[in-house]
């Protein structure tokens, strides 16, 4: 462990220290438990073979915190075009000639081992790279970041269970009411390095929204509201939905959520290597946009834009603040939300009243990531830092296919989760651990 300056920076050395430990205990928590083979695997076309995902956040973190933050030559630059995420498909990286399981921990330990040296002296003022610790809380994220990613290649892996965790908390505070009332009025949307020095370009500049009142629902669409949606014909009738979701389940004939099974009356799931009853009170999980849509729509509503969904998130009306997170600017703790993996499934609906919003709305963030009506592109006045390939490459043309989802999962560690955070990904997503909720103009 390196020496922390004893100066006015120590708090975001140690900051930043604390967060780059958290992600490698976790980063080998999810390799660790598996043999060479199964690291070694694909196991689904749309993931990574877990040992990529390994040496890439190696490969990453010489990149930044070696070259780009600490001056230093390239540790191992022959594996820059291995590793380069866009160089290569997911479903092609398995003929890529990856590092074998043992020489990528030992280049991540190498790495790790120089790139704390860099954060015990680098600058944290000046170049904006160094502000706050930008590059290192940068870093940090990225790997948490490929955690919720193997994570998720965890949940489609065949096999037996390797991975453990309790039970997340039941519901509290008896019936709640199905909508919480948004009121009309502009609100601060986005955040700036002087307010989060960590957030990452997709979430700046900050910039005011107005927006209409609406309703949110107070909590995620439970299983067992989706469940109705599925009895009532719902992936069989073609007005609920978009036309190319439409044509989607239509040619991979979807009727369920993905994991999903009926046997008789009873909805089974399989859950990191095991079968369970779907739990009928937890947010639904692994639908797509599309299947989003449609069940707002059989509903009556709508998907929340993300303008909305961080309104309801962040901003208090009595006072006119918009919020790191929904309870507050305080870090998340446990009692908030259901985040960093300490549970493998979202919690029931209800659940976590600490983390209540200003709106009334609860599990804004943790549980299930949330899909939003919006396509993914810039704020006003965007500018990508540090590099394009971090967002603007997704913005427009193609891009606009992509869309905007909120909140974090249970899966997703609080640094890269707060109200401002925005992930995207295809309309027919469904591996990834996201749900939702609906909206309605007020």
């Amino acid at each position: 462990m390196p020496v922390l300056n004893d100066t006015a920076d120590t708090a975001v050395r140690q900051r930043a220290l604390t967060a780059l430990e958290q992600a490698r205990a976790r980063t080998h928590a999810l390799t660790s438990c598996l043999d060479d083979s199964e690291l070694m695997a694909q196991h689904s076309a749309l993931m990574s073979p877990l040992v990529w995902d390994l040496a890439h956040i190696g490969n990453q973190e010489d990149i930044w915190l070696l070259r780009e933050a600490g001056g230093q030559p390239a540790l191992r630059p022959e594996l820059d075009p291995v590793y380069d995420a866009f160089r290569t498909p997911r479903a092609d990286r398995p003929g890529l000639p990856m590092l074998s399981p043992d020489r990528a921990r030992r280049f991540v330990a190498e790495v790790r081992e120089r790139a704390l040296d860099v954060l015990a002296v680098a600058p944290l003022t000046g170049h904006p790279l160094f502000h706050g610790g930008f590059v290192f809380g940068m870093v940090a994220q990225h790997e948490q970041q490929h955690d919720e990613t193997m994570l998720a290649t965890h949940q489609l892996r065949r096999g037996p269970a390797v991975l453990k965790a309790p039970p997340p908390p039941s519901a509290v505070g008896g019936d709640l009411p199905r909508e919480v009332l948004v009121r009309a009025g502009p609100f601060t949307m986005g955040t700036d390095p002087e307010t989060d020095p960590w957030a990452l370009d997709n979430e700046r500049p900050a910039h005011t929204v107005d927006l209409p009142a609406f309703w949110l629902d107070t909590t995620p669409v439970t299983n067992a509201a989706y469940q109705e949606f599925i009895a009532d014909g719902g992936y069989t009738k073609s007005r609920w939905w978009h036309p190319d979701g439409w044509a989607y389940i239509r040619k991979t004939q979807l009727s369920a959520p993905l994991f999903w099974r009926r046997e008789g009356n009873i909805w089974l799931r399989r859950r990191f290597g095991s079968l369970e009853p779907v739990p009928p009170a937890a947010p639904v999980m692994h639908v797509s946009w599309y299947e989003a849509d449609a069940y707002a729509r059989w509903a009556g509503r709508r998907l929340p834009t993300e303008a909305e969904w961080e309104k309801a998130a962040r901003h208090d009306p009595d006072t006119g603040h918009s919020a790191r997170h929904p309870w507050g600017d305080t870090d998340p703790g446990p009692e908030h939300a259901n985040l960093g993996q300490c549970h493998l499934e979202p919690a029931a609906a209800g659940a976590y009243p600490a983390g209540t919003a200003p709106c009334g709305a609860r599990q804004l963030l943790g549980d299930v990531w949330e899909w939003t009506a919006s396509d993914f592109t810039g704020y006003p006045g965007f500018t990508a830092f540090p590099y394009r390939e971090y967002s603007e490459v997704f913005f427009g043309g193609e891009a606009a296919t992509y869309k905007v989802l909120r909140g974090g999962s249970f899966g997703t560690d609080p640094v890269a989760c707060r109200s401002t955070f925005r992930n995207w990904d295809f309309p027919i997503r469904r591996q990834i651990f996201a749900g939702f909720r609906t909206a309605r103009d007020a």
